[in-house]
């Protein structure tokens, strides 16, 4: 039999990894009678980790939100994978820096050597490409997040593309990430239609409340996001026919580069666009297909203008 501490510890992990436990389970998985049991979950509230048992037959156990945040007992892969998310997110979410900093610095201390090189591996063979423009900030994130949860209207200072600041009010449904922007996708009640946000662009949150009867979003949501982005009015925008399925192709091809339609079982139409001429140029390389354009108004000279200095540069004709 494990000794009490040994006990409480592998309880207190149990009942974190799960949301309900009956008594039986928890006698099984400790090895020990169901009294004993009882008696360690006593032990765990005079050390203020409130859990909540339900009598009967088919009782249990529960950890419940309490007044402080307890200790988390995390298993190996779980300790590993917060550290390496942690990295990860303090990079492409603004103003987190230092609370990143902060727990990395605990999670060294406590994990154990052959843990840590596994968690710190993948940061140390990575370069961190800032961008210019500032991320969205983990407040606003967590705030946003909590609306959404709890259908709770928002009014937030907006800033579009073209600099101008307007209040908005929307009905908040569900957040959205290519890896490096994040969108809000919401109700907006000024356009009476669905909307996408990017979160970057959100100069402050004016209030949130009161709550709102959530409506049906008409369709598939990361599709609508993903057409959201595509569909930004750019200054320069194509449509071109790729090469391969399109399942291939998606599976390739970044959601933010622009809209895949599958025409036939081997090829697609790329809907893309971009503020310069470059830029367009470099999504469709990143394609890493072969394409025919389909509609291309007014600028191809310019695109071939593109393909000239690419073949002077590499010695080409």
């Amino acid at each position: 039999m494990l000794k009490t501490s040994a006990r409480l510890l592998r309880l207190l992990w149990l009942l974190q990894s799960r949301r309900y436990w009956s008594g039986a389970e928890l006698s099984e998985r400790v090895e020990v009678d169901a009294r004993t049991v009882r008696r360690d979950i006593d032990r765990l509230r005079e050390l203020g980790y409130a859990v909540d048992a339900s009598p009967g037959l088919g009782g249990g156990y529960q950890l419940k939100a309490g007044s402080s945040l307890p200790p988390v007992l995390l298993d190996d892969e779980e300790a590993v994978t917060v550290a390496v998310a942690v990295r990860a997110a303090a990079s492409s979410i603004g103003r987190m820096e230092q609370t990143a900093i902060g727990l990395l610095a605990k999670l060294d201390q406590l994990l154990p050597l052959r843990l840590r090189k596994r968690a710190s591996a993948l940061h140390s063979v990575t370069i961190s490409l800032a961008r210019s423009e500032p991320g969205a900030s983990i407040e606003v994130l967590t705030e946003i997040a909590c609306a959404c949860r709890d259908r709770l209207k928002l009014r937030l200072n907006y800033r579009d593309r073209g600099g101008n600041v307007t209040l908005r009010t929307v009905e908040p449904l569900r957040l959205a990430h290519t890896g490096r922007l994040w969108y809000l996708v919401a109700w907006d009640s000024q356009r009476e239609d669905w909307r996408t946000f990017r979160v970057d662009r959100v100069q402050r949150l004016v209030s949130a409340g009161p709550q709102f009867r959530p409506r049906e979003f008409p369709g598939d949501i990361a599709a609508y996001v993903s057409r959201s982005i595509a569909q930004v009015p750019y200054r320069y925008r194509m449509r071109v026919r790729l090469q391969g399925s399109a399942a291939e192709l998606a599976r390739r091809i970044p959601s933010w580069c622009g809209v895949l339609e599958a025409l036939d079982d081997e090829s697609c139409a790329l809907s893309t666009g971009a503020d310069s001429i470059e830029a367009l140029a470099a999504q469709l390389v990143l394609t890493g297909a072969d394409f025919e354009i389909l509609e291309a108004p007014g600028f191809v000279s310019e695109l071939r203008e593109i393909a000239a200095r690419l073949e002077r540069a590499t010695g080409v004709g």
